[in-house]
């Protein structure tokens, strides 16, 4: 177990009468990256925001790190956390979306030291230190002192990569970095996702970019209709599926 970094038993998710994840099951072992792959509204984002909490499931459970994530046990019965204990809660697990989230009034190195200063309690200089650092790695340290808007799509969101990565998290959730990007600035993206991914950080990622996903991921997962059909490593999955709807949903995308 110490080895596992993310677990999820047998968990349930419903929109009033519609099912949107059936009883998924899948762990993820400390330094993989699992991608996961499907059709839209197969449950894959909501499958990525019940591991940060953002969502609520309706049964089973997801361990982070070995602690149930959103709730805390109290005379052997688990009650979910207040929104403020949730939040401090996820710090150990860092997201990026779609479209980024950043602060649009702030500059790109308020936007990467705003959780370090104001949840991690970090030392204002040393959160600074360490966010040009984070921003060289990214290729941005030439903008500490941008605004979001004076910034391509994908530089955005490659600060919002540096700011998860402030936060020190054991594990990072992607989903679909590169969905709201134009098609020449998917590269920049996909390859800062590589650079972590070999140097050994655990990671699921939401990811239309097969290629991509066949070239970093450890795991593929193939999901449709809220539940896993299909998951091994991508000479598998994406090269020779044995699930039809595996087979089907890759011959419309390759």
């Amino acid at each position: 177990m110490a080895d596992t970094v993310l677990t999820i038993r047998r968990v349930r998710k419903s929109y009033g009468t519609q099912s949107v994840l059936k009883g998924v099951d899948l762990e993820l072992r400390r330094g993989e990256v699992a991608c996961i792959i499907g059709p839209s509204g197969s449950g894959k984002s909501t499958l990525l925001r019940s591991i940060n909490h953002l969502e609520t499931v309706d049964g089973g459970d997801i361990h982070v790190e070995g602690d149930i994530v959103g709730y805390r046990e109290r005379r052997g019965k688990l009650i979910e956390m207040s929104p403020r204990e949730a939040a401090r809660s996820r710090v150990g697990i860092g997201m990026v979306f779609q479209n980024f989230n950043l602060f649009s009034h702030m500059t790109v190195l308020q936007n990467v030291t705003a959780g370090p200063i104001h949840v991690g309690k970090v030392a204002k200089e040393q959160a600074e230190r360490e966010a040009v650092a984070l921003l060289d790695r990214v290729g941005l340290a030439d903008k500490v002192a941008a605004y979001p808007a004076m910034l391509s799509g994908g530089q955005q969101q490659r600060v919002a990569i540096a700011r998860a990565l402030a936060m020190r998290p054991g594990l990072m959730l992607f989903d679909e970095p590169t969905s709201a990007l134009d098609p020449e600035l998917v590269g920049e993206v996909l390859a800062v996702i590589r650079e972590l991914a070999q140097t050994g950080m655990s990671m699921v990622v939401v990811t239309h970019e097969i290629a991509f996903a066949r070239e970093v991921a450890d795991t593929v997962i193939m999901m449709d209709d809220g539940r896993i059909m299909e998951q091994g490593p991508p000479s598998q999955v994406i090269a020779d599926p044995h699930h039809p709807r595996t087979r089907a949903f890759l011959a419309k995308i390759l």
